[in-house]
């Protein structure tokens, strides 16, 4: 019989998201597992399927379980073991796998894990895909092979290193350059998979490293998700050593956040700014982002004569606009950077080795200086439970309380104000039970005004039964007053 998913197990473009007992249970994950080596079979992809995790207690366990799967449907499957996702997405494009399963829950805390899919060629399943999958999961049973079909199960253990020696190949990175700068790097991966490549890439670019939660025991030290709040230990470690830079990535090292040589968090948008600034100066083209992402990234943009297009949450929308646009780097305002001259897959590593590209460009200037010449936002990110089923009624309350100069309907709500440089934006979350509120402005007041104005107006929505009657617009001037 088909496979029955959990009422609150997160399903998403993203993969197969829960609690690790209440809703991811072995046996569950077994079944994702034969159901998607069964899937790639069928979609004629064949059956070679590369498996990793990150660093979660309860990763030995699901891995062992969807690896079971796996070969209950007949594929052949390598092991990486504990590796960032990007690592494993990069290997499954090397070695032409028909997919690859990451076991990791990315930024949830420790008592989540997840499914994640790759699909041939080293990108997530696109969305198309992933509608496929789900339907398949939901409607039938997996078909099983004989026992003297299943085959042995091989290791890949050189994947890591493999993931190295490229991105030290880019044209973005004069590893010469970077090595001559001897830049002193703080570093912080929370205990999770980034502790297997990033320390040796940092000193391989020659920086003088001083780490912590580099152990990969899966017991996080802080709030996994490399947010500006979370990163105090981070920010100390910073000034105690006298480093340039400090990074912090999430357990699957898939995001890149940075702290400045002050010890003060800039915050994750700040990444794929910064980085996309590297990429263009040595190769003008498209930058792509989501829909949640600072203007900065167009403000960087502009300055190299460059176009930057929006997207949908999600990284597989992300690469899905960036192959169609064939742009040279992109990502999301989470940390997150792609470069599809590597592999068009979130990567922390290469967002490292660009951001020290960034400091070798102007020695002696301090990180801190350069950010403070760009354009200066606020953006503030609010989350909240909300009945989905009300949103279509939300937004369109949202809409006639703040009457906005531009509007894209294509994820969630977001709606834009040009001329206050100011913008909102409220979507469901795709990897946890929340809707997520984010907006920005060139000062804090205007940009947390338009969280509380967005907020009252979905409670009211509730309120009213989820009536799509306009609200009463208050007096206050403008958009985002």
């Amino acid at each position: 019989m088909p496979i029955q998913l959990p009422a609150d197990l997160m399903v998403s473009v993203s993969g197969f998201r829960g609690r690790v007992g209440p809703s991811l249970t072995p046996e569950l994950v077994a079944g994702l597992g034969a159901a998607y080596g069964a899937f790639l079979r069928d979609e004629g992809d064949g059956d070679r399927v590369i498996v990793g995790r990150d660093s979660r207690t309860s990763g030995p366990m699901l891995m062992r379980a969807v690896v079971a799967g796996l070969l209950s449907a007949g594929c052949r499957v390598v092991e990486l073991g504990v590796v960032p996702t990007p690592t494993l997405m990069l290997a499954v494009r090397d070695a032409g796998a028909a997919g690859g399963i990451a076991v990791t829950a990315s930024h949830n805390p420790a008592e989540w894990n997840a499914l994640k899919f790759a699909a041939r060629g080293g990108a997530f399943l696109d969305p198309g895909g992933m509608a496929r999958f789900q339907r398949r999961v939901r409607e039938e049973e997996p078909a099983r092979v004989a026992w003297d079909a299943i085959a042995e199960v091989s290791r890949d253990a050189d994947a890591p290193g493999r993931h190295i020696e490229r991105i030290l190949g880019l044209p973005f990175v004069d590893v010469d350059a970077v090595r001559s700068a001897r830049i002193r790097v703080a570093l912080d991966c929370v205990n999770g998979a980034g502790g297997v490549v990033l320390p040796e890439l940092l000193e391989r670019l020659g920086c003088e490293v001083h780490a912590i939660g580099v152990e990969p025991h899966g017991r996080f030290h802080r709030d996994p998700e490399p947010s500006a709040r979370n990163l105090a230990a981070l920010g100390a470690l910073v000034r105690e050593c006298g480093a340039r830079v400090g990074f912090a990535v999430d357990p699957d090292a898939d995001r890149l956040s940075l702290v400045d040589e002050r010890g003060r968090a800039l915050g994750e948008d700040l990444t794929l700014a910064l980085a996309a600034d590297v990429v263009l100066r040595r190769e003008r083209g498209r930058v792509v982002t989501n829909l949640s992402t600072s203007r900065v990234v167009e403000d960087v943009a502009r300055g190299h004569g460059c176009r930057v297009v929006r997207a949908p949450v999600g990284e597989i929308n992300v690469v899905v606009r960036m192959v169609a646009e064939g742009a040279v780097v992109g990502g999301e305002g989470n940390g997150g950077v792609i470069v599809p001259a590597l592999h068009h897959t979130r990567d922390a590593p290469v967002g490292a080795a660009l951001l020290l590209q960034y400091l070798a460009d102007a020695p002696g200037v301090p990180l801190s200086e350069r950010v403070a010449a760009l354009p200066s936002y606020t953006i503030v990110k609010k989350k909240i439970e909300f009945p989905r089923e009300a949103l279509a009624a939300a937004y369109g309350a949202l809409a006639a309380e703040l009457p906005p100069g531009g509007r894209n309907d294509s994820d969630g709500l977001r709606m834009e104000w040009p001329a206050e440089r100011s913008w909102l934006h409220v979507r469901p979350s795709g990897t946890e039970p929340v809707v997520r509120l984010i907006a920005e402005a060139p000062e804090p007041d205007p940009a947390r005004s338009l969280i509380e104005r967005a907020r009252r107006v979905l409670e009211a929505t509730v309120a009213e039964g989820g009536s799509t009657r306009p609200h009463p617009r208050r007096p206050t001037g403008g958009a985002v007053g």
